[in-house]
């Protein structure tokens, strides 16, 4: 495993989630982008060295490339389109009401922390 690609990973990682704490959904948007790369780009990695196809009856079971983590990349590419499509709604609903894209803070969730508080 190559030392620049755990950097790319910590760093798609640690920027996702600082931009998924932001106000603002774009930010946020972007964030969950990252963060989906980040997540693929480690199961690729963790998938291993690269091996022949896996067919049957062609490859020695132990030459061939473990099918596992594409599944399972392709899968994170799958969820992470639809959230960034639902995250993109939910951006422009936002704006439609309000004219901006920040995320308010919920006064009913204000409210409990006040009472709970006291």
């Amino acid at each position: 495993m190559s030392v620049a690609v755990l950097i790319a990973i910590g760093g798609l990682t640690t920027v996702g989630i600082y931009l998924i704490t932001a106000r603002s959904l774009s930010r946020i948007i972007l964030g969950f982008s990252l963060l989906g790369h980040a997540a693929v780009l480690a199961l690729l990695t963790a998938g291993g060295p690269p091996g022949a196809a896996p067919i049957a009856d062609q490859t020695a079971p132990e030459l061939s490339a473990n099918p596992v983590p594409q599944a399972l990349a392709l899968t994170a590419i799958v969820i992470s389109f639809g959230l960034t499509l639902f995250l993109l709604a939910l951006a422009r609903r936002q704006q439609t009401l309000s004219g901006d894209d920040l995320v308010e803070d919920d006064l009913e969730d204000r409210r409990i922390a006040e009472e709970t508080a006291a």
